[in-house]
């Protein structure tokens, strides 16, 4: 027996060559799903669907590969180069090994309760139901979709049986023993109150587990590949549903707002230095790699942040009564007009003398005194009654108003997020045991002989 993620290039040998003219040859017709149809330069003798790994009874072919490869590559919607494909190789190994530990785990257990635990055929249907319809396909049009770019419908549906089979019985076995106690409900309520004058990020991240990636420079490279693609276009949510080892995944990396307490504090170095919209460098923690894409940013504390707009007549400080008095009774006609933000500015563009502008978002507490007085006060959707400056009249409409203190989690949300983290950590410690226990033989010089 040996580890296969010690080496994880070397792990299929001299099958490299083979995969690589499997992956890059023109796609397959829809009916042409096997190795051979693939690249019909390459000799029959080479196509031999050979023995790459032996997990337990199982065995993983370079068909397996090829076919898991080409599955991550159209998922993640990636378009990887030769560089990319040792690393691909190796996810896509390391993936198979554990589908076939989890199931093979699922069966064991089935065996011994006598009760069906894997997912049926008509489960995964609904599943895949369910994917085609986020692309607006049909299942059959979805599927079809695949196979036009050489991936067998089998790939899919042996992934999906061992996803949700793998999932749901996690949840069901110790769900149901998990407890979470009031003191660590309130002691993550004393938490987020520690943290609420700290800035909140809104984030999507993509973490690989250097663990599960074979080592702390695997992790780095399969990290600098990930955001190369990000940056080439490769869609976030789709790149965090295939490669992230983080429970996000699910949700294509979306983490929500969080506060920086949250956050590893290298994470949370590099993201007091970004601007939202940017996409982070990988970030080095204690126990793998991060890519984060800052989506927005809140200051710490618990000021009023409020949305206005403007309407106004400049008039210098020392203008004559009769004229403030003049304009003074055109902002009242026109605030009677007024009526809702997104007619604003083109309403009261219209009357002459009047510069119409949104002023954004604000802090209350930034704002003039008179101004702050008004838009504290005013309901959202209404206007003010003029306001007299050193700049002249003005009329202020509220269009948003909101806290920026932490969005406090009621007493159940809290509760499901700490139970979700307590599965998390025994579904990774569950499989660690499995890959740690099992027979996992890599044959390197197999593959393509």
């Amino acid at each position: 027996m040996r580890s296969l993620l010690l080496n994880a290039r070397t792990c299929v040998g001299s099958a490299m060559g083979l995969t690589l003219a499997l992956l890059l040859a023109a796609p397959v017709g829809a009916q042409d799903t096997t190795p051979a149809a693939a690249d019909s330069s390459i000799p029959a003798s080479a196509l031999t669907e050979n023995v790459v790994a032996e997990v337990n009874d199982d065995v993983i072919t370079n068909y397996d590969i090829l076919q898991k490869m080409r599955l991550l590559v159209v998922m993640a919607g990636i378009q990887p180069t030769r560089n990319d494909l040792p690393e691909l190789q190796r996810y896509a190994l390391s993936s198979l090994i554990d589908e076939h530990l989890e199931l093979q785990e699922l069966r064991r257990e089935e065996k011994e309760q006598k009760a069906s635990i894997i997912a049926t055929d008509s489960v995964i249907d609904d599943v895949l139901a369910d994917m085609a319809k986020d692309s607006h396909m049909t299942s059959d049009q979805f599927l079809a979709s695949l196979a036009q770019q050489g991936i067998s419908p089998d790939t899919l549906r042996s992934q999906l049986k061992a996803q949700e089979s793998w999932n749901d019985w996690i949840r069901g076995r110790y769900g149901s023993r998990l407890r979470v106690g009031e003191d660590q409900v309130k002691a993550y309520q004393a938490r987020m109150a520690a943290e609420a004058d700290k800035p909140r990020y809104q984030i999507s991240e993509v973490y690989i587990d250097a663990d599960k990636a074979g080592g702390m420079t695997q992790a780095g490279e399969e990290a600098t590949q990930l955001l190369a693609q990000l940056h080439q276009g490769a869609p976030f949510q789709s790149v965090a549903k295939q490669f992230s080892n983080a429970p996000t995944a699910a949700n294509g990396g979306d983490s929500g707002w969080v506060t920086a307490g949250e956050l590893d504090p290298e994470v949370r170095t590099t993201l007091d230095q970004m601007r939202p919209g940017s996409l982070s460098t990988p970030i080095t923690t204690k126990d793998g790699i991060w890519i984060v894409y800052l989506r927005d940013r809140q200051a710490g504390g618990s000021a009023v942040l409020i949305n206005l707009k403007q309407a106004a007549i400049a008039m210098p400080s020392d203008a004559p009564q009769d004229q403030v008095d003049a304009a003074k009774a055109k902002l009242e006609a026109l605030r009677g007009q007024l009526h809702g933000c997104d007619g604003f500015e083109a309403t009261a563009g219209k009357v002459q003398g009047v510069l119409a502008g949104d002023l954004g978002e604000a802090d209350a507490k930034d704002l003039a005194p008179a101004f702050r007085d008004a838009a504290s006060s005013l309901p959202v959707g209404q206007v003010s009654e003029p306001i007299r400056s050193d700049q002249g009249l003005h009329l202020l409409m509220v269009c948003g108003k909101r806290s920026n203190a932490a969005q406090g989690l009621n007493h159940d949300q809290i509760e499901n997020q700490l139970m979700g983290e307590q599965l998390e950590m025994i579904r990774k410690r569950y499989l660690r045991d499995l890959r740690n226990s099992a027979s996992i033989e890599v044959r390197e010089t197999q593959a393509g002989s």
